[in-house]
């Protein structure tokens, strides 16, 4: 496994990548790889999706790793995307600005972005999110659809 990721990200051992950097379209990578008889290097991209989909860890203002983690969330109607943004979002983060949550309603979908400097306080807040986002659901179905006026 190490053999394969050694190779993954940069050019052909020995080879002079150029200026257009390993990996490039017409690089001098591509060019050594093809002579040998090997797949052209291939270059990792700069963010590459962590298991859990949109989290990232990004360089954060105080020198450590910022998490960030996005969840769109479908409803059947703008209306019930707004009640349920009402009712979640007065519950303030306890955790004294280690996470930041923010709600937002684009439509019918309730859009929640959370930033954060410690993994665990981050998981313990999306796994909170997620229970009153359960039961805010199940509390409109069980009362049907909202009443137009």
């Amino acid at each position: 496994m190490q053999a394969a990721d050694a190779g993954a990200g940069g050019g052909v051992e020995g080879a002079d990548d150029g200026a257009d950097g390993p990996g490039s379209p017409g690089g001098a990578g591509e060019a050594t790889a093809a002579a040998l008889g090997r797949a052209p290097p291939v270059t990792r991209p700069r963010h590459a999706p962590r298991p859990g989909g949109d989290a990232a860890a990004t360089a954060g203002r105080t020198g450590g790793p910022t998490y960030v983690f996005a969840l769109c969330v479908p409803f059947p109607s703008a209306v019930e995307a707004e009640i349920a943004c009402g009712s979640l979002a007065p519950d303030a983060e306890p955790h004294g600005g280690a996470v930041e949550k923010q709600l937002t309603v684009r439509g019918s979908v309730l859009a929640v972005r959370w930033r954060a400097t410690n993994p665990r306080l981050l998981r313990i807040s999306i796994i909170s999110f997620l229970d009153q986002l359960s039961l805010v659901m199940r509390t409109m179905q069980r009362f049907g659809p909202p009443a137009t006026r």
